[in-house]
């Protein structure tokens, strides 16, 4: 059974993604048969939208040469016609409709656009700003070997961060899971990374539900022009609990395979990449990003992000209550 590399982009991405891509086809690249770039035209508001029209070009043009240097990759750029979204509904979700974003704007309909459209029952899911240190190179094929020796495992990922010299985690709690190399098992996905059979995912996870978050970000995203829905990696994780199904994270055979994700961006970061990404392929982590599997400030000072995302949230909160306010009066 093949396997498709299948990583979501966006117009929004291109500052980080001229970088990062390319380390994730040379990470990951040469253990599957294709390369899919699903590409999302779609503009939402807020945050997600930065940019968008000023990077397409610059986007469109990349990919382009990307394409040229990679026979396996290939693009498709998701496509929201009734019908087209009809079908791919029904496959995940159904009766109901894939909204094409959530309350905050993320991407929603595009992940299972990506899903469907791989050539390949056995998919690695990557969001565009995920990295990976080890370089192990059998990694998804100890992937596939567990996943069909487990029935119960509808997901796998690289073991979450630059391992500890113990063995354990820093930033998460997750169950030690018996196996032939560093791993744990977890009851949750992400649509950052997950690697799986679309079949069996179909089997044991749909339909998928779809869920309301809180009353405030109910509000939020009306005031913002978005859906009404929670994040699609709550609501696979939803599935994933009701199905009494698992996740299992594992380092694989020496030298193993690990990941790890910026969670902000700064001027810092952005000036910073090439030599963060050098330093995670090499392994050079700092003692106090072992275990961790976002960036943290021993790698990135991210205080300058830290307070303007509670500004923004505030702004948000003063937006939303004054507009309640209005409806009442």
């Amino acid at each position: 059974m093949t396997t498709t590399l299948q990583i979501n982009i966006a117009p929004t991405d291109l500052p980080h993604l001229i970088h990062i891509l390319p380390h994730q086809i040379r990470q990951l690249g040469g253990q599957v048969d294709e390369i899919l770039l699903t590409l999302d035209l779609h503009q939402s508001r807020g945050r997600f939208s930065a940019a968008w029209k000023e990077r397409l070009p610059g986007l469109l043009e990349f990919v382009e040469q990307l394409s040229a240097l990679h026979p396996k990759l290939r693009t498709h750029t998701v496509d929201y016609s009734a019908e087209t979204v009809a079908a791919i509904s029904k496959q995940f979700f159904g009766s109901k409709t894939i909204p094409p974003k959530d309350w905050n704007g993320g991407p929603f309909y595009s992940y299972f656009s990506g899903f469907a459209n791989a050539r390949h029952d056995y998919i690695l899911h990557l969001d565009s700003d995920m990295m990976f240190g080890g370089g192990n190179q059998t990694w998804v094929a100890e992937a596939k070997q567990l996943m069909e020796s487990r029935p119960d495992v509808v997901v796998c990922n690289p073991h979450p961060g630059p391992p500890t010299g113990d063995g354990s985690l820093r930033s998460q709690t997750l169950l030690p899971e018996p196996y032939s190399s560093l791993a744990f098992r977890a009851d949750n996905v992400s649509t950052r990374l997950a690697f799986f059979s679309r079949k069996r995912f179909i089997e044991r996870l749909a339909p998928l539900p779809l869920l309301e978050p809180s009353i405030v970000r109910r509000w939020q995203a009306r005031l913002e022009g978005n859906f009404p829905y929670m994040l699609p990696e709550a609501i696979l994780t939803t599935a994933l609990q009701r199905a009494a199904v698992a996740r299992i994270d594992f380092l694989g055979q020496p030298p193993g395979m690990w990941s790890i994700h910026p969670p902000h961006r700064n001027a810092e970061f952005y000036q910073r990449l090439p030599q963060l990404i050098d330093a995670i392929e090499r392994g050079e982590m700092p003692e106090g990003q072992l275990g961790h599997h976002d960036i943290n400030d021993s790698m990135v000072d991210w205080s300058s992000v830290r307070g303007d995302a509670w500004r923004r949230k505030l702004g948000r909160l003063r937006l939303i209550f004054s507009r309640l306010k209005a409806a009442k009066t």
